[in-house]
């Protein structure tokens, strides 16, 4: 079945011009209102990467244990030989390959002795707002490829805006690193019904996108859900079915499977293959049930919309006006198969988030254009009474979300830090939350509580 395409013609009025001044050439792009605005692509990750790095340094609470023990926890023990290993090191479902990244960080600091507290905890959290902002970047480039380049403005305010992207994304949790390595890829994805960008017709553009794509399996392999979806399309639409496969994916993804491999072979000691051990714990045996279960509709009726929150009516509203069935598919299809599992929890969605809030984002731009009513409903009310409703959802937008991503990344769940003198071991805290060397002020300090192994 062959899926709508957008034309040339609607991309036109959006496409990049350049000109020259003295010995130098800038990228302009022209505004409805005939305003120069400068968005080159330095531009805005330059913007992203400051607005990330403010973001990272504003958490202050606490969100799932697995930000530390299933990263920053992990590296500090390979760096410095001591720290607690959860029982998960011990059976085998979680790969060194993320908390491998915190450790190179970590090693980098103790050479040149910048392994103190506020080092040891803040950089971290800044390394991953380097990767957010290039998700962010990506995310913009995915809806001018898709949309053009006023849309891929407003969706990149909808992502800034949001307040779980704020208050999730510059976290070590392997679910932000997975969302950034899925958007990129789906940037570089050959779609047969999107327009390719210069980069997309590239001989190496496919090849790009399926090393990110295995890469966002390595580091979480329930990014499976994700390609699933996006391989059996493609392999379906494409002509050279037997090069795709053994070209492309067996060659890309065993080099990235050996790598992974041998990385956990280095740090458990012996071959263990991760990917496997995580299937069998979380979708064979159910053994995430354990830490709680929800009913089968969660993600539709509380989980995502709590998460996308405002921005639900206006991303179903971008759908509905934009047509493209098969990228909403992909969010229902997550939505759905994520489902099927008795354990949920709001990160585990976090890689549709990018998607969503991009038809937010082509909603407010559709708004902005005068001849929005009659080109795409039919009718021919003034331009103005739609002017005056964007201005309305931004407001609303920026008033619902603001509030809730500073509340959550500096008030809930937050706790008063302390001296050493003044811990105290035997407080009641949630499951896990208790963290160790990489987040107390004690770091270093006293080794004996947690002897090396």
């Amino acid at each position: 079945m062959k899926r709508r395409s957008i034309s040339s013609k609607n991309r036109a009025s959006d496409t990049d011009s350049t000109y020259k001044s003295g010995s130098k050439e800038q990228k302009q792009v022209r505004s409805d209102d005939g305003s120069i605005q400068f968005w080159t692509e330095r531009n805005v990750f330059i913007g992203c990467l400051l607005f990330r790095s403010v973001n990272a340094l504003l958490i202050h609470t606490y969100f799932n244990p697995d930000e530390h023990w299933q990263a920053l926890e992990v590296a500090h023990r390979v760096v410095f030989g001591y720290g607690h290993l959860t029982w998960e090191w011990e059976k085998g479902i979680r790969s060194y390959l993320h908390p491998m990244i915190f450790a190179l960080l970590y090693k980098i600091l103790a050479i040149f002795k910048l392994d103190t507290v506020w080092f040891m905890t803040k950089t971290p959290r800044l390394l991953q707002s380097i990767f957010a902002a290039i998700g962010d970047l990506y995310l913009y480039k995915l809806a001018d490829r898709i949309f053009g380049k006023h849309v891929s403005r407003w969706a990149l305010f909808c992502q800034m805006s949001n307040w779980f992207m704020f208050f999730c994304i510059t976290r070590t949790l392997s679910n932000s690193l997975e969302t950034v390595l899925i958007t990129v890829s789906l940037f570089y994805w050959p779609f047969h019904n999107f327009p390719s960008s210069q980069a997309c017709d590239s001989p190496m553009s496919r090849k790009l996108a399926l090393f990110f794509a295995a890469l966002s399996c390595a580091i979480r392999p329930t990014s499976a859900i994700v390609w699933l979806y996006i391989g059996i399309s493609h392999f379906y639409e494409t002509k050279d079915k037997i090069k795709f496969l053994i070209f492309d994916v067996l060659p890309i993804g065993a080099i990235v499977l050996i790598a992974t491999c041998l990385t956990d072979r280095w740090m458990y000691g012996s071959w263990i293959f991760v990917p496997l051990n995580f299937l069998k714990f979380n979708f064979f045996s159910a053994g995430g049930d354990y830490y709680g279960t929800h009913p089968w509709h969660w993600y539709f009726t509380q989980g995502f919309p709590a998460i996308v929150y405002t921005f639900l009516p206006i991303s179903v509203a971008g759908v509905w006006l934009s047509k493209e069935w098969w990228l909403a598919g992909l969010i229902g299809w997550v939505l759905g198969l994520y489902s099927l599992l008795g354990h949920k929890e709001f990160r585990f969605v976090l890689p549709v988030l990018p998607i969503t809030l991009m038809f937010s984002g082509y909603l407010l731009a559709e708004l902005d254009k005068p001849d929005f009513p009659k080109r795409k409903l039919g009718k021919s009310d003034k331009a103005q009474k739609w002017s005056s409703w964007k201005y309305f959802m931004v407001f609303g937008l920026l008033i619902t979300n603001i509030p809730a991503a500073l509340y959550t990344s500096l008030v809930h769940q937050g706790s008063r830090q302390t001296s050493s003198a003044e811990c105290d071991f035997l407080n009641a805290m949630p499951c896990n939350s208790i963290l160790c060397f990489t987040t107390q002020k004690f770091n270093h300090a006293l080794p004996g509580l947690f002897p090396k192994k």
